[in-house]
């Protein structure tokens, strides 16, 4: 069995006005692929949580917490990330471990 660790991306939109003024319908296909790419990781047992803070100004941001093998692998899933790897969300990587969680 692979050992695996735990990883966050905290991302935040590239142009805050799509959280304030509304997406533009190239970044609502490519928010709507992020979603897709989130239920993915998490039917692949790979996502933990992912959720974003509900503000709408330059201090909005989102996380993604998750599982990978290592943190080039871990940087290789962020990167993977539709909202990332086409320019709607920048993304910064943090090594993570998860202390207290609710159960069931």
């Amino acid at each position: 069995m692979i050992e695996t660790q735990q990883f966050l991306y905290r991302i935040q939109p590239t142009r805050v006005e799509m959280l304030s003024e509304g997406s533009t319908e190239e970044e609502a296909e490519i928010v709507s692929a992020h979603f897709a790419y989130l239920k993915y990781l998490l039917e692949q047992g790979v996502l933990i949580l992912a959720g974003r803070a509900l503000n709408t100004d330059e201090t909005s941001f989102g996380i993604v917490i998750f599982k990978a093998e290592s943190m080039e692998k871990a940087r290789e899933i962020m990167e993977s990330d539709p909202a990332v790897c086409q320019g709607v969300m920048r993304a910064e990587l943090y090594p993570y471990r998860i202390a207290l969680m609710v159960s069931g």
